[in-house]
């Protein structure tokens, strides 16, 4: 049977099915280009139509899934065999899948980077079918997981300090969301996740405390509070809201106090219902009566960045937040207006660029770069440009695949945290803020307005 089972990238698809994550009309586009001979030098880009409502940026992730893919994507023996049984293609076009391999160029936004509407996240360049072949995958990659590095990093700004954990495995729409939720979470500056296989795959920590069935399967909650605290005496947070806030807190204190007599701490208490403000309070007032200000505070409990931030305005005694839902499913924006659209493509030895007018629905012609301003230190803005345009500022957009090979990696996980944490160091308040901001981010250059305009003309005539 081979080795179908491998899997790639943070997800959980075999190799032996990768090239079949794909819409059906890309492979009917591409038999129909290939019948045509239309295989000419071609660029596609992706970008965010708008931003969300309730978003005034965006943080790119799945950069380094999307080129693992791109690199690992063949037509195996049972994927042409599936296809032929569609009886929607001819034995030549399936010879040339079966000998498929992408010999592009790929340019993008490095991860971790904020964006804005409209700026090209990638450029794919390369022959139309094979950039054609790539839109469902690149689409799919890039725009999950800047979706929820994007929700994660406005969490993490709420927070104001305080770490937050990645929740949301049990909640996320599906095994392969749930493993790249953890990763764009951990760009966006969540500092651990709930999810195992995550840990494992990605090297990023891994944390939890218990459910409240463990404490209901005990005929005591001190019970259950002892026994946990016994076999994880190093790394114990209780749950302690099953029955009464109070008493839960109480009987955490007896129990810390019996594992100081064996020179052992208590971690932490978590909070996952009621009015989390108040009972924080009361419970922070219990432990520091009792000499436990070592012992943290963890809430939960459909949280979001929203009720985050007010749980600090109200100055809440809290030293970590656990986030699910709303993060992994990004609730109050789940999903983002992305589009791979044609900019560019070659005929009669010229580059031709191209532009789609249907209304709400145009992109901006021709291969671009984004040009980034800066004004001692801190963002200005971005001057969206033709590739090859002089213009002042940091060209966002760099080369990592020529030719089909990968030839800038992707930086450690790490890294690129750090790397955001310094970006948004550098953004104004009315873009980090949660509030809506309609101030404007994104320019064009003399240039592509030129181009604009010259192709209106041509199509509009």
């Amino acid at each position: 049977m081979g080795k179908s089972n491998k899997t790639t990238g943070a997800g959980l698809i075999s190799r032996e099915d990768l090239a079949l994550v794909t819409d059906l009309y890309e492979l009917t586009m591409a038999q129909s280009y290939f019948s045509l001979s239309m295989n000419a030098r071609a660029s596609f880009e992706l970008y965010i139509r708008d931003l969300p409502p309730v978003r005034n940026y965006l943080v790119s992730a799945g950069l380094k899934d999307t080129l693992d893919d791109i690199s690992s994507l063949r037509f195996k023996r049972r994927a042409i065999s599936y296809l032929k049984s569609l009886n929607l293609f001819t034995d030549e076009f399936l010879d040339f899948l079966g000998k498929f391999r992408f010999r592009g160029d790929v340019y993008a936004v490095d991860e971790g980077r904020v964006v804005f509407a409209g700026e090209p996240l990638l450029r794919v360049e390369g022959s139309l079918i094979e950039a054609q072949l790539l839109e469902t995958m690149v689409m799919n990659n890039m725009s999950f997981q800047t979706m929820i590095a994007s929700k994660s990093r406005r969490i993490v700004d709420s927070a104001a300090g305080r770490a937050v954990v990645d929740f949301s495995p049990r909640r996320d729409q599906g095994y392969e969301a749930a493993l790249k939720a953890a990763r764009a979470s951990y760009i966006g500056g969540f500092s651990a996740t709930s999810n195992v296989l995550a840990g494992k795959r990605l090297g990023i920590s891994v944390t939890g405390t218990m459910a409240h069935s463990y404490v209901l399967s005990f005929n005591r909650e001190i019970d259950a509070f002892r026994a946990f605290s016994h076999d994880y005496p190093d790394n114990s947070v209780l749950l302690i809201d099953t029955y009464d806030i109070e008493e839960g807190c109480l009987n955490a204190v007896r129990v810390a106090k019996e594992m100081e007599e064996h020179d052992k701490r208590l971690k932490g208490v978590r909070i996952d219902s009621g009015d989390l403000s108040r009972e924080a309070g009361k419970v922070r007032e219990i432990l520091d009566r009792n000499r436990l200000g070592y012992v943290k505070i963890v809430l939960s409990g459909n949280l979001d960045e929203y009720k985050i931030s007010r749980l600090i305005k109200k100055g809440t005694p809290v030293d970590s937040f656990g986030v699910g839902t709303a993060m992994g499913t990004s609730s109050d924006a789940p999903n983002l207006n992305a589009a791979y659209k044609l900019v560019q493509l070659e005929q009669e030895g010229m580059q031709r660029a191209v532009m789609k007018f249907s209304l709400g629905k145009a992109n901006l012609p021709g291969r671009k770069q984004i040009f980034r301003q800066y004004r001692k230190g801190r963002f200005v803005a971005d001057i969206l440009g033709l590739e090859g345009e002089s213009i002042e500022g940091e060209a966002l957009l760099e080369k990592y695949m020529h030719k089909g090979r990968i030839i800038r990696k992707s930086p450690p996980l790490e890294e690129i945290r750090k790397n955001l944490e310094k970006e948004m160091g550098r953004m104004p308040s009315y873009i980090r803020g949660l509030g809506k901001s309609r101030a404007g981010t994104t320019q064009l250059s003399p240039a592509l307005l030129k181009s604009i305009r010259t192709l209106k003309r041509r199509w509009t005539k």
